[in-house]
């Protein structure tokens, strides 16, 4: 069964930084395109960001210059650095997998696998 375990979320103020980690069970990682989406209260999910399984990177303009994607195939796990933060950030956090053959990286129904989601909150 594939698994994937977010990490990292919290509490910062405006400005700040976090790095969400993401730690995945999938057998043949390299293999993988992963997702990063968020879901505030009240809103859909949305899309974040995302890394091909060859390295290249996407993102939401709202994230752009401001949140890194990375992956460690030796580990199985992809990374969100996030840099000042804003308020308009806050929400739950999500990591997600899809076959390098499958579909659109920005739509949520391309992904197979999702992780449980960890809480990011930006105070003002």
């Amino acid at each position: 069964q594939v698994q994937l375990v977010e990490s990292g979320g919290g509490l910062v103020q405006a400005g700040g930084s976090l790095r969400l980690s993401c730690a995945t069970s999938v057998l043949t990682f390299s293999d993988y395109g992963m997702g990063w989406f968020r879901q505030a209260p009240g809103n859909e999910r949305e899309f974040v960001g995302a890394i091909s399984w060859n390295g290249n990177t996407i993102y939401v303009d709202s994230a752009k210059g401001r949140f890194t994607i990375s992956r460690d195939n030796a580990k199985n796990t992809v990374y969100l650095q996030m840099n000042s933060l804003k308020p308009e950030d806050t929400a739950v956090y999500y990591c997600a997998a899809k076959s390098r053959y499958s579909g659109d990286y920005g739509l949520v129904k391309t992904y197979s696998y999702w992780g449980q989601g960890t809480q990011v909150t930006v105070s003002s």
